[in-house]
């Protein structure tokens, strides 16, 4: 049988690549140290547990869901918005729930983006920005990104052919993979730019609640006009430690979200309305878990940071995210050393060409790891090196 094109168009995602090499290891008895996947090693708040015990007893939960979800979860994601931004979106036309922000992602291309399309994507950026685009027919152009630019996408470097192509735009700041911030000014420039040449500009922030030294990390929502063109992608994932959960929302412009209701409604059924009530418990509840998780990480963060320089590895050091971006030593390339470190170190780093051509020449470290098994894992790379 004949798959279509689009599947052999599409590079091995990377994530289900560590997984692959790591099942080959550990089936070898070979013990192995994974700092490549950004997935929270603690576990989910006990409060939303709870709430989440009691949700699935109520009958009506088992129901089918809203395609939309439900509306006291809108309404809690409009009073988050509120209470942790100063924004204020309505619940019922401009907040969309979504089963994991990945979800929304791929099905925002359904929705805008026809084959030939093209759509602007952070050179270091989560894949399916641009495997979204694959799947839809769609191409890709990679918004430049390095070190001396902060690693902010540099839209306005796109050529006026493309441009005339293009349809929607991806930010995400803080960045995945880079831990770069943004600046007011950067998102005002990217709002302005989308404005100028009709594109939708989506903005994920999937690491909202985790900063370190005091930085909290903004909304584009806040800036003067944001919702004129753009939508914002929040996820309770890394927030309160509910990757599995596969909960989260869209909030912004209220025909994108009309627009990406109209796709889910005919491709899923809804998130699960229990877990619809424990993310309204994680939002809505005490907020200690998102002080606590980034006091957390920036513990790890630091432990990190301070061994690098002992490895040949160099890093800046980051104001937000679980990650830390580090270069790779001379005379390797990204897949290159990541080989490396996992032949000979047995430890899984996710080499940076793998999110985008701006990211060859790096490497991300993960900091979801507990303290001792971090400290391994540094430790057998020096070794490696």
């Amino acid at each position: 049988m004949r798959t279509a094109q689009r599947i052999a168009n599409l590079p091995p995602y990377l994530f289900a690549e560590i997984d692959r090499k790591k099942e080959a290891k550990l089936a070898q008895g070979i013990d192995v140290i994974s700092l490549g996947i950004g997935d929270p090693d603690m576990p989910t708040p006990d409060n939303i547990i709870d709430a989440m015990a009691d949700a699935i007893r109520v009958p009506g939960n088992h129901q089918y869901p809203s395609y939309f979800g439900a509306k006291r979860y809108r309404e809690a994601c409009a009073e988050w918005m509120d209470r942790r931004f100063g924004v204020q979106v309505d619940a019922d036309t401009e907040v969309l729930a979504l089963i994991g922000s990945k979800e929304g992602i791929a099905h925002i291309f359904l929705a805008y983006v026809d084959p030939g399309d093209v759509t602007l994507v952070p050179g270091c950026g989560y894949p399916v920005y641009h495997t979204g685009g694959i799947l839809a027919g769609g191409d890709s152009w990679f918004m430049p990104m390095n070190e001396e630019n902060d690693f902010l996408a540099d839209f306005e470097s796109c050529p006026a052919d493309v441009l005339a192509r293009a349809k929607m735009m991806f930010i995400s700041y803080p960045n995945n993979p880079t831990s770069a911030i943004a600046t007011p000014e950067y998102f005002d420039k990217a709002i302005a730019f989308a404005r100028e040449h009709d594109l939708l500009l989506i903005h994920d922030n999937a690491y909202s609640e985790i900063g370190f030294d005091g930085y909290r990390p903004p909304s584009l929502l806040e800036r003067p006009g944001a919702k004129d063109v753009a939508i914002e992608l929040f996820s309770c994932s890394k927030a309160y430690n509910m990757t599995g959960w596969r909960i989260a929302f869209a909030a912004g412009n209220p025909s994108v979200i009309k627009s990406l209701g109209t796709v889910k409604s005919n491709i899923d059924s809804g998130a699960f309305t229990a877990v619809q009530d424990a993310a309204i418990e994680a939002m809505l509840g005490p907020q200690d878990i998102t002080f606590e998780m980034s006091d957390l990480y920036q513990r790890r963060r630091d432990l990190v940071m301070s061994a690098l320089s002992d490895i040949g590895l160099s890093a800046r050091t980051p104001k937000g995210t679980i990650y830390v971006w580090a270069k790779v030593p001379d005379g390797f390339d990204s897949a290159g050393f990541a080989a490396k470190v996992l032949e000979e170190a047995n430890v899984i780093v996710a080499p940076g060409n793998a999110y985008g051509p701006s990211g060859e020449g790096y490497i991300r470290i993960s900091l979801a790891t507990p303290d001792e098994r971090l400290t391994e894992a540094i430790d057998r790379i020096k070794n490696t090196l």
